[in-house]
């Protein structure tokens, strides 16, 4: 499995920026897509975005398209989620996972099976 670390949460006021990192060690991880998941209080842990093994394809939920945009450095091992023009309603625990077979997408959480501890992200109004 491929062990994962996000850091880069915190409190920001609406309207302001934060950006995740999710660090990768362990099994491979260049030929994983990732994805990144937020849970907010009392609510199901969501999809949020994913990234291609290779970078070259991104897709995002509807309501963080524009917003959010998640990019990989394999030079670095690290995954980001550069959050911009922050809402409260993406207020949660952010996790990063690291698809379960190489080279595939997917959106489900079962479609991921190495998962970090996750980071908070507060945005206040």
């Amino acid at each position: 499995q491929v062990q994962l670390v996000e850091s880069g949460g915190g409190l920001v006021q609406a309207g302001g920026s934060l950006r995740l990192s999710c660090a990768a060690s362990g099994r491979a991880f260049t030929n994983k897509a990732m994805g990144w998941f937020r849970q907010a209080p009392g609510k199901e842990r969501d999809f949020v975005g994913g990234i291609a093994w290779n970078g070259h394809s991104t897709y995002y939920v509807d309501s963080v398209k524009g917003r959010f945009t998640i990019s990989r450095d394999h030079a670095k091992n690290t995954v980001y989620l550069q959050m911009n023009s922050l809402k409260p309603e993406d207020t949660g625990v952010y996790y990063c996972a690291a698809a379960s077979t190489p080279w595939g997408l997917g959106s489900r959480k079962t479609d991921f099976g190495s998962w970090g501890q996750g980071t908070q992200v507060t945005v206040s109004s």
